[in-house]
């Protein structure tokens, strides 16, 4: 039997917009409540949660913080808890990237370097210690399951930063499959591109196999069914083809793009879910 998402209490960082909105939709369409964690945008939030309440009569609650903050993750996981009566399942999935060329090893400050680590790693590992005595005292345990990104598992992306702190977030997503169960399953997405300029999509899309790109609805599909299984951990579930491979078909290089260029014809490397970009991104806001 799978792991009935009705009545579970779901948290997604991040999920006031984007990929985090559509999973937040998926989980509530099976009955789940939802809390979702923003940054900075309290209207945006506040829509999304009446929404959720008001199309699939769910629970909802919002939930202010920030993903770099120790501090604000365990208020996180404690208001989420309190406001739902309890937790079954988190979704990390904000994560922070500045575009950037690979080549240029001065692109990136140290601090932008520690900032995206602190978001894009520890954040999720933080939220894991907040949530594991929860987890635990679950009948059925809890799951944990992470936005990584085709970045993370070959050389692309926004930036060197973010294709190394993906990468080292599959890592460690992977140790805690190995050593936080039986009681709790860990798994990652590796969501692929969206682009938003029309020539390029054709490009793309004669480049992979299936001739298409990744659609936000698939990615967030992909959650639902990884929490339903109950026989996976420690899995990491590519959602499209990488960016490395499809873009050298297409005479595009990642590590030496222009970054300007790079933003404007890639709206969002590697993460597939946001309309607008600027030259500092955090995503998942």
């Amino acid at each position: 039997m799978s792991y009935s998402l009705k009545d579970r209490k779901v948290l997604i960082t991040g999920g006031s917009k984007g990929l985090g909105w559509a999973i937040a939709q998926k989980f509530a369409a099976q009955g789940s409540h939802i809390a979702i964690n923003y940054a900075s945008d309290t209207e945006k939030a506040r829509t999304a949660s009446d929404t959720l309440r008001q199309q699939y009569g769910v629970r909802t609650h919002i939930c202010q913080g920030d993903m770099s903050d120790a501090s604000d993750i365990q208020n996180v996981v404690a208001s989420t808890t309190d406001a739902l009566g309890g937790l079954d399942v988190i979704v990390s999935n904000t994560a922070w990237t500045r575009f950037s060329s690979f080549a240029d090893l001065d692109a990136l400050s140290d601090e932008e370097w520690e900032k995206c680590y602190r978001i894009n790693v520890l954040g999720s590992l933080r939220l894991m210690k907040a949530a594991k005595k929860i987890f635990e005292s679950n009948p059925d345990g809890g799951v944990f399951l992470y936005t990584a990104s085709t970045a993370g598992a070959s050389i692309s992306g926004s930036s060197m930063a973010y294709s190394v702190t993906k990468a080292a977030g599959l890592q460690l997503m992977k140790c805690l499959a190995q050593t936080q169960g039986p009681y709790i399953r860990v798994n990652s997405v590796l969501p692929g591109l969206l682009l938003t300029d029309w020539e390029f999509i054709r490009d793309w899309e004669k480049a992979t196999p299936l001739k298409s790109i990744p659609e936000v609805s698939h990615c967030a599909d992909m959650y639902v069914s990884i929490a339903q299984n109950k026989s996976m951990t420690g899995q990491q579930i590519e959602i499209g083809m990488s960016a490395q491979s499809t873009l050298s078909k297409i005479g595009v290089s990642v590590l030496r793009a222009n970054s300007h260029d790079l933003g404007n014809r890639l709206r969002l490397v590697t993460h597939p879910l946001m309309n607008k970009i600027s030259n500092s991104q955090h995503l998942g806001d």
